[in-house]
């Protein structure tokens, strides 16, 4: 099922729960953020005041599409940014403001290449197909200096610096200033930590459906960000921003639930030694048999692959693949099944799009569920040490330009997002590797100069 405007509009149509005039005057709101996400993940946005926000829920928000990162002209016409205010956050810190995701809609039509589009198409296709897929996301991130040379914290330089009480604690403000937002807002967040690295932090909340937990990735950078600069410190999701120490990954756990009430996990299967369905075999299968497609959507950058295909870090271990395997409790692959009824992708980076995640996941495993995929072998072997020994997993790819030419060959996920999304992103993918490609380096005149 693919969105049209009326189906747009009749999602937003207004009742006194999603008026946005009248949530205005009953939240005391004065503007509001009305937000998209690009191809790129950048977030774009146009400050409304709420004197104006009834024509904007009606008619758009403009935007010039070439201005952001879509595949567009300067001759385009205007886009729309269509207000959901089944998504609206009202800003905890600034509450006068509340941000509400939008769906980008061109001369009456949807945008077909906007990433909560797309996420939007995948999901309503795979409901037609009894697939509601939920998951919960672990966003990890650095807080460094202003700068962005230095970590925040010149005191936070243990050797082995994961779960360090005393360097969460000289972050306690921040760290529970945003917890306790995400208190408010409902999220039902239920731990935080110093990460692996030196100046690394995580921060989780309870999984749901994959639009609404996209919207909160989304939200939740927003404010991580926003906050840090409130403390005089900058947050950074790059999946990689100092060579020597692990990178920013954005794991996401998956399960399956009935469509009509979401109270019923089809993944799980209490016979099962590890705790999965058929189905959830299959779902698995899907995302195994298309990882290395999916890699050009869970790691989009060229920094990516310095996380997924890196040397061991200066705590010891990376905590990212670069094969595709799968196993039980076992963090050294790309998939593991830590609990009954889910699993752990260990894929994605922190650079990875909210919306073009939790589609493409969803895409591949809808595709496994209808091809009764299977998974392949479970290893249970630490990859660290001993994947050297493992000959016939497929490799992750060593580059975006590999991922690329992985997802462009991928007709069936292709397809799956949209052919006009997939063609624009490939497109805009490619410019940013050869523009990449054509940097000179310093290395170059080191290693080349005299030859």
């Amino acid at each position: 099922m693919t969105h049209d405007l009326a189906s747009i509009k009749k999602e937003h149509t207004m009742t006194a729960a999603n008026d946005l005039a009248q949530v205005a005057k009953e939240r005391g709101i004065r503007y509001f953020m009305v937000s998209f996400t690009d191809l790129f993940g950048y977030q774009r946005a146009k400050l409304v005041p709420a004197t104006a926000i009834a024509d904007i829920q009606k008619d758009g928000a403009g935007f010039a599409g070439f201005a952001t990162w879509f595949d567009m002209t300067p001759a385009h016409p205007d886009m729309l940014g269509m207000p959901d205010p089944t998504g609206l956050i009202q800003l905890p810190w600034k509450p006068e403001v509340a941000w509400v995701p939008a769906d980008c809609v061109m001369e009456g039509k949807p945008v077909a290449q906007a990433p909560r589009v797309v996420l939007k198409d995948v999901v309503a296709r795979a409901a037609q197909k009894g697939v509601r897929v939920k998951t919960g996301v672990e966003c990890e991130f650095f807080l460094i200096s202003p700068d962005g040379k230095l970590l925040a914290d010149e005191h936070d330089t243990a050797s082995k610096p994961c779960y360090d009480q005393l360097a969460i604690t000289r972050r306690y403000d921040l760290i529970s200033e945003i917890c306790d937002y995400m208190y408010q807002l409902g999220w039902e967040p239920y731990q935080n930590d110093h990460e692996d690295a030196n100046g690394q932090f995580e921060m989780n909340w309870i999984f749901d459906d994959a639009v609404l937990t996209a919207d909160r990735h989304a939200f939740f950078k927003y404010m991580v960000r926003a906050l840090a600069e409130k403390h005089g410190m900058r947050a950074t999701f790059m999946p990689k921003p100092f060579p020597t120490l692990t990178g920013n990954g954005c794991h996401a756990h998956i399960s399956g639930w009935d469509v009509a009430t979401g109270k019923t996990n089809n993944f799980y299967d209490e016979s099962d030694e590890i705790g999965l369905s058929k189905v959830g075999y299959n779902f698995l299968g899907g995302i195994m048999q298309h990882a290395e497609a999916l890699a050009a959507i869970t790691n989009p950058t060229v920094n990516s692959y310095k996380r997924i295909n890196a040397p061991r870090t200066a705590s010891g271990a990376t905590w990212s693949p670069n094969s595709v395997t799968w196993t039980g409790n076992n963090r050294t692959h790309m998939v593991r099944v830590p609990g009954k009824g889910r699993f752990e992708l260990r894929l994605p980076d922190g650079a990875a799009n909210p919306y073009l995640m939790q589609a493409i996941i969803v895409a591949a495993g809808v595709d496994g569920i209808e091809r009764n995929a299977h998974p392949g072998k479970r290893l249970d072997i630490d990859m660290y040490q001993e994947g050297h020994t493992v000959k016939d997993a497929p490799k992750l790819p060593l580059n975006l330009l590999d991922a690329i030419r992985a997802f462009d060959k991928d007709t069936t996920l292709k397809q799956a997002l949209g052919n006009e999304f997939s063609s624009a992103y490939i497109k805009l993918k490619n410019s940013e590797w050869n523009s990449f490609a054509t940097h000179f380096t310093q290395w170059e005149r080191d290693h080349t100069l005299d030859i």
